[in-house]
């Protein structure tokens, strides 16, 4: 085992490039080589187990190794293993998944363009926004709104989307028309004495603003996680999102939710946009959609969206945009069978029942810990920020990576997490129990003990 495991190290090292990675760095501490899966447990090469409170990553809503969605991805392998839907072609299970998600979906949304990646599918949204619009004749109308800290993906397209530094330096981001409005995080960026009805007036005056000085005829969409994942888990204030589809609506400006973290049940709602109170004109869905057993996204958009670029697709004869796996048949018979299992287990209901056990333990456990500025999330999506001091500015400087520090001694403890900067990021498969959260409660809380006396050591609090 040792010597297969090392073989395995030494040959990651030498050949794997790593998404996310400092190149150097893995150089010398190689890979955490995870070897099986079970429930909401994964296991390493030398047979160490790890509560994956990441639930991979956000996506593994049914839990590792579901025998179900084996079966659905063998059987279809068996009957069709693979086709396209280019040119009016078809197959069963893209049709039934389309057809599925235009049920489930709120609103009008009833039409469904596939891909492989939320990113692709982000990308596909800002080209059909501006297929839409010149066939509308809108030629200026091709300006997308998004977040500072908002996550949209990493090609071209969706990563100028996307609000964070480490995506944007040295990639040539943004390289298409995008302006960044502030975080609706109000702990982090309200000002002095702004209560959270302020704050969030100040966001959408700012929304507004924004609008009047660079010209609605100017701006397509606004995009936006419900809440945001990547960007360190902040929930919006109350009213924003109602605010935000106001504003937008008075502008003709589109509404496109990214739920490519929060949909099929992560916030305790099927949808996050339900339970902010907005409909988007089109919906972004990813991840959960097949819990990630197979490379899956989806964009839903509405009657009028659908329409008007199936109006410009007559006139010029095709829509010139697509992938050989959109809509790929295993993929999506192990969507429609994720789904399924998603309804008949209630996980949906299991989030939202178990919302306050898990928002309300993470907080009384740790708000009070010297380590943490703040406790935040919604149903089983939280993030616990690390600060030097109990105080908003007392930020720790992102060089001693005390966060990243703090992952690896949770890795240690038997939990895993992801470090967003200095947030520790938790988002369990939604399958978990009231006493797996009392166990990640308890990992997560030696993990922070033992990164406190770290920080001591160092100086750094």
């Amino acid at each position: 085992m040792n010597e297969i495991s090392n073989s395995l190290v030494a040959a990651d090292i030498a050949h794997s490039m790593h998404p996310y990675t400092n190149m150097r760095a893995h150089e010398e501490q190689g890979p955490m080589v995870i070897a099986r899966g079970e429930g909401i447990r994964v296991f390493d090469d030398k047979g160490k187990e790890y509560i994956e409170g990441m639930a991979g990553l956000w996506s593994v809503a049914v839990g590792f190794s579901e025998s179900r969605l084996k079966d659905a991805a063998m059987k279809q392998m068996e009957l069709l293993p693979y086709y396209h839907t280019f040119a009016h072609k078809a197959h069963e299970p893209s049709i039934r998944l389309a057809e599925k998600l235009a049920e489930m979906t709120p609103g009008d949304l009833n039409h469904c363009f596939f891909t492989n990646s939320g990113s692709e599918a982000n990308d596909t949204v800002v080209k059909m926004v501006w297929f839409m619009n010149n066939a509308l004749g809108r030629p200026n109308k091709k300006k997308f709104l998004a977040r500072n800290k908002g996550y949209h993906g990493i090609t071209i397209a969706s990563g100028s989307l996307t609000g964070l530094p480490a995506n944007h330096g040295d990639f040539d981001l943004p390289a298409i028309p995008v302006t960044h409005l502030t975080t609706p995080h109000h702990w982090r960026f309200a000002n002095e004495g702004e209560d959270e009805a302020a704050f969030c007036a100040r966001l959408l005056k700012e929304l507004e603003d924004t609008i009047e000085a660079e010209g609605a005829d100017n701006i397509a969409a606004f995009i936006g996680e419900p809440v945001m994942g990547a960007g360190g888990v902040m929930v919006p204030p109350a009213g924003y999102w109602e605010g935000v589809s106001e504003i937008c609506r008075k502008n003709d400006i589109l509404v496109v939710a990214d739920e490519v973290i929060c949909g099929f049940g992560r916030c305790g709602t099927t949808f996050a946009c339900e339970k902010y109170g907005f409909q988007p004109d089109i919906l972004v869905l990813s991840k959960q959609i097949s819990s990630s057993y197979m490379p899956l996204a989806a964009i839903m958009v509405s009657d009028a969206v659908y329409n008007a670029i199936a109006d410009n697709t007559a006139k010029l004869g095709t829509f010139g945009h697509g992938f050989t796996g959109s809509g790929h048949p295993v993929a999506t018979a192990v969507g429609l069978e994720n789904l399924a299992i998603i309804e008949e287990k209630g996980l949906v209901a299991n989030a939202a029942a178990l919302e306050e056990t898990f928002q309300q333990g993470l907080r009384k456990a740790f708000a009070d810990h010297p380590l943490v500025g703040e406790v935040r999330g919604t149903g089983l999506i939280a993030g616990i920020e690390l600060v030097a001091a109990k105080t908003v500015g007392s930020a720790f400087d992102p060089k001693k990576k005390v966060g990243a520090k703090c992952a690896d001694i949770a890795a240690e403890e038997g939990l895993i997490s992801r470090a967003v900067g200095d947030t520790m990021a938790l988002c369990p498969p939604l399958i978990v129990t009231e006493d797996d959260i009392a166990e990640i409660i308890t990992r997560m809380g030696r993990a922070l003990d033992r990164t406190l006396e770290w920080c001591k050591a160092e100086g750094l609090v």
